[in-house]
């Protein structure tokens, strides 16, 4: 007799449904995860909360947080911050990226110990490469002031922390040499996947190395760079922790991303629904522009 539940699920016009119930834990997970704090983000948002509780009663529906979050410079000004490191750290990331995958895509002695010495920042846990970078550009004793006092770029010590645009400089410094290693692990990926008879059939017909570069490598490897910079851009945009340790939003809040600005008024002014207006505009403003370059970028990404 072949009936019963799993019998049915057996059926080819029903096996669609196994599926749907193997997947159904792994989607309640990641709703309880995921979707659930993010909608409780959004009503946080419309709410005057000064520290919220899940048990405390609702909030009448406002519009103050975001009103206040428009019309505020700190924002605009986080705003401008942020959108400058992440078109700065992003361009040299994909710059370093590309440029060491080339060299290290090339056979020579030692090929494989120099790729572990370019994918050996990413390893490092941000903490630590923020403890490096500080002692490097510490006004005291730091090597990167003796460095540019013996080339006589500088005649005295500089105070990296104290001017907002060296302390700029030097979280980008820092978030290029954190990040530039994911650029060159993904694009020695791609390069791997081109096929050798392009280049050779390149140099038969007297192409030179620009010209293979600019007609075969970056067009073969335009869907790999195309999510490549799409994570990059997003991990600059939300990253926290080394802006946190190194300056703390400062000085005079030179380097007061939206991410810091978030910290700070949902830990330190416990403004937690201004802080979750912040959030849901910079979530909002993330997915447009991965939208904007999904569409840009070739359709076999």
């Amino acid at each position: 007799m072949k009936s019963g539940f799993g019998l049915d699920l057996a059926r080819p016009s029903r096996r669609h449904w196994l599926g749907y119930l193997l997947l159904a834990p792994a989607v309640l997970l990641i709703g309880l995860i995921i979707i659930y704090p993010l909608i409780v983000s959004v009503d946080i948002s419309f709410q005057n909360v000064n520290i919220a509780r899940l048990d405390q009663p609702r909030r009448p529906f406002t519009t103050a947080n975001y009103e206040r979050l428009f019309s505020s410079p700190d924002f605009w000004n986080a705003s401008w911050i942020t959108l400058k490191l992440v078109v700065i750290v992003s361009l040299f990331c994909f710059l370093l990226g590309l440029g060491t995958a080339l060299l290290v895509n090339n056979k020579f002695k030692g090929q494989a110990f120099a790729r572990l010495l370019v994918a050996l920042p990413w390893a490092v846990p941000e903490v630590i490469a923020v403890v490096i970078f500080a002692w490097m550009f510490d006004s005291s004793f730091g090597l990167m002031n003796w460095v540019f006092i013996k080339l006589g770029f500088i005649d005295t010590t500089v105070n990296w922390f104290s001017s907002p645009v060296a302390a700029f400089a030097v979280v980008c410094v820092t978030m290029i040499w954190k990040g530039y290693p994911f650029v060159s692990i993904m694009m020695l990926a791609g390069l791997q996947s081109i096929p050798d008879d392009f280049y050779n059939a390149a140099r038969v017909d007297g192409a030179n190395a620009w010209q293979r570069l600019v007609n075969i490598t970056i067009p073969s490897l335009m869907p790999v760079l195309g999510v490549t910079l799409i994570l990059v851009m997003l991990w600059v945009f939300r990253d926290f922790s080394i802006i946190y340790v190194m300056t703390g939003g400062g000085p005079l809040k030179a380097t007061q991303t939206l991410s810091i600005m978030t910290y700070e008024q949902a830990f330190g002014f416990f403004k937690m629904g201004y802080a979750s207006a912040i959030g849901v505009v910079t979530l909002i403003v993330c997915v447009i522009a991965s939208r904007l370059m999904i569409g840009r970028a070739p359709d076999n990404i």
